[in-house]
């Protein structure tokens, strides 16, 4: 067992809201359980009392019905959780109704807008007025291409209220990725900025909504948010409504009382192989989940101040939202991290005294291959933790974040997926933070690593598995009536097991070490390497700016192939080779030292920021992407067709 990197005091294992939850089960269960780990067993072991818990515990508003949890729970899939109950999510998430802050939103050219709780609330119930009005019911799809805008969580919160599903993507998309996402669902109504910010550069989203809306069968209406400019230009849309006259001002807000399972977002597989799979989500587990997450694992409080910078075709801006359930006021940022310099989000870090603050495990390490130190440039005084997300967090990072950042915080490594909208494994504020480890799994989750053979292993490297029913299971897939698609996604390689295709290891102290995703894993002469353990290294040189590592099939077996991006005025010469193999030789093993490395100028990466290592894999070997438009910079992938570096 490694030596933690951090350890929580006792005033803050006691200040915990997962400590006030453990006590609160003891008393009303009788219960002895003496500490997270107690918690932690009596979860797995008991799980339709502990979700009943969580649900008291955290005010979830909903009828139980006849009180029944878990129906068929040796069902995976086929189990269902409060089968009886009714809910709504929005109402949920708009409980709190005072002048106390919601939504803090920031662009990267300094404007500011705050919305109170009084004033969410009465403009939900203005869109939600004009949904209605245009025949928007339960069951209907409401879609948002849209920035990180305050009016995307009014307009998702509108939706859900009246028992519609939400989905999102990010206007960085091009026309075939909205289509091949939208254009699956098909949605009546379509909330879309003008245009978008980012990295200094004003940008246009109404000539690609154009051509998108004609082709969305049964769309009623395009509601367009004035950003980029007062009064847009919308004569090209067909079927516009200016988002400031739909609805009507002081309408009222009524819930629509529904199923625990009812869909309340549908969400997207990245698509990098093909149309991308839509995801439904159910209300209730959405919601317990998030709660779980933000209170047990985050240690959310009233009135903190939750930020994740993020996209809205990411789960995470979906993560991020349920915050408002907790009553967590939501810091929102539009733009580029790095703009004007690496200094922006921590600077509204400061402004906002933000408790919680999340990006991705790829931006954390720019910041340190950037030598930026927030610790030395803002007062970070409000500070308690930090996440990160995306890809796993080299061991490296986490000594910059308590280096650089800040010693005293918890910094946790969290894990999941767009499949759960949640997380399989995540941190605790009441256990320590050791190096290149994710604290935990999540309460009430049977997170295990399999073997080929389907049998649990600890300390040996797997398939990162859930052994048992959770409420965020997918409802299924859109489009896949007899629920095939859905089961060969998940239950295929472990039949009655969630299998999530994560390359991972359980410890023996019940911590989790993820390496990236099983299918990307490299198999040299039959050796199981994560590609992670080679970028951990690699990019320690401060010459390579990032890395991308494939397999690449060679007379017979398979040779590791290693790409570059080097920083500007660096060029890949026989020396820099030589350092860039003796590293990974001296702190791996031989089998990971690449038998080609060959500089790019680009990598390419989907819209959330993730490197798409099978998509580089396919082209290196003649075969077709089919889906280019999912990706961020699709022109990337060229780079890599009929290299002569990879003939011989």
């Amino acid at each position: 067992m490694s030596t933690p990197i951090w350890t929580p005091t006792g005033e803050r294992i006691d200040r915990a809201v997962v400590s006030r939850f453990r006590s609160c089960v003891n008393a009303r269960r009788q219960l002895a359980l003496a500490d997270y780990k107690a918690l932690e067993a009596w979860s797995l072991d008991s799980p339709a009392a502990f979700w009943r818990e969580l649900a008291h515990f955290s005010g979830t508003i909903a009828d139980w019905g006849d009180g029944t949890v878990l129906e068929h729970g040796d069902r995976m899939p086929g189990a269902r959780w409060f089968p009886s109950a009714r809910l709504n999510f929005a109402e949920n998430l708009l409980r709190h109704r005072d002048d106390h802050a919601a939504l803090i939103f920031v662009n990267e050219r300094g404007a500011r807008r705050e919305l109170s709780r009084r004033a969410l609330h009465a403009e939900v119930a203005r869109v939600a007025d004009g949904l209605r009005a245009i025949g928007v019911g339960v069951g209907d799809r409401v879609a948002g291409f849209m920035p990180n805008l305050p009016e995307t969580i009014v307009a998702m919160l509108a939706t859900t209220s009246l028992g519609a599903v939400w989905s999102s993507c990010s206007p960085d998309f091009g026309v075939n990725g909205v289509l091949d996402r939208f254009g699956q669902i098909a949605p009546k109504v379509l909330f879309t900025a003008d245009g978008y910010f980012y990295a200094g550069k004003q940008l246009d989203s109404l000539a690609l909504v154009a051509q998108v809306a004609p082709q969305i069968p049964g769309l009623a209406a395009v509601v367009v948010v004035p950003y980029v400019h007062a009064t847009p230009d919308t004569s090209a849309v067909p079927r516009a409504v200016p988002y400031a006259t739909f609805g009507r001002a002081g309408a009222q807000l009524a819930f629509e009382h529904l199923p625990f399972d009812h869909p309340v977002y549908i969400l997207y597989s990245s698509g990098t192989t093909g149309k991308p799979k839509c995801i439904v989500h159910g209300a209730g587990g959405t919601l317990l989940q998030h709660q779980k997450e933000h209170l047990l694992h985050t240690d959310v409080r009233p009135d903190d101040r939750l930020f994740y910078y993020t996209t809205c075709g990411w789960m995470m801006w979906n993560w991020l939202a349920s915050g408002l359930a907790s009553g967590a006021a939501l810091v929102l940022y539009e733009g580029s991290p790095f703009h004007p310099g690496p200094r922006t989000l921590w600077d509204i870090a400061a402004a906002e005294r933000v408790a919680i603050f999340g990006a991705s495990a790829k931006y954390l390490a720019a910041l340190d291959k950037a030598g930026f130190e927030p610790a030395r440039e803002v007062d970070l005084t409000a500070l308690r933790t930090v996440l990160s997300t995306g890809s796993p967090l080299l061991p490296e990072t986490y000594d910059y974040v308590y280096r650089a950042v800040k010693p005293d915080l918890q910094l946790s490594s969290i894990s999941g997926g767009t499949d759960i909208v949640s997380c399989f494994c995540l941190g605790s504020p009441v256990l320590p933070v050791r190096k290149g480890e994710l604290q935990c799994r999540g309460l009430g989750m049977h997170t295990e690593v399999f073997d080929d053979a389907g049998r649990r292993v600890i300390g040996e490297r797997g398939e990162l598995v859930c052994a048992a029913p959770f409420p965020s299971m997918p409802v299924g897939f859109w489009n896949d009536p007899d629920g095939s698609r859905y089961r060969e996604a998940y239950f295929s390689r472990y039949p009655g097991t969630w299998h999530h295709g994560d390359d991972a290891i359980e410890t023996v102290d019940g911590s989790f070490m993820i390496f990236g995703r099983s299918d990307a894993v490299l198999n040299p002469g039959g050796v199981r390497i994560g590609t992670a353990e080679i970028y951990r290294q690699v990019e320690q040189l401060p010459e390579v700016l990032e890395s991308l590592a494939i397999g690449q099939q060679w007379e017979g077996d398979v040779r590791v192939v290693l790409f570059v991006r080097l920083r500007d005025g660096v060029a890949l010469d026989d020396a820099l080779v030589k350092r860039i193999r003796d590293t990974i030789r001296r702190n791996t093993t031989p089998r990971h030292v690449p038998a080609k490395v060959v500089a790019v100028p680009d990598l390419p990466r989907t819209i959330s920021g993730k490197l798409v290592e099978l998509a580089v894999r396919n082209v290196v070997h003649g075969k077709a992407v089919l889906n280019r438009d999912a990706l961020a910079n699709p022109a990337a992938l060229d780079l890599f067709r009929d290299l002569p570096e990879l003939a011989d």
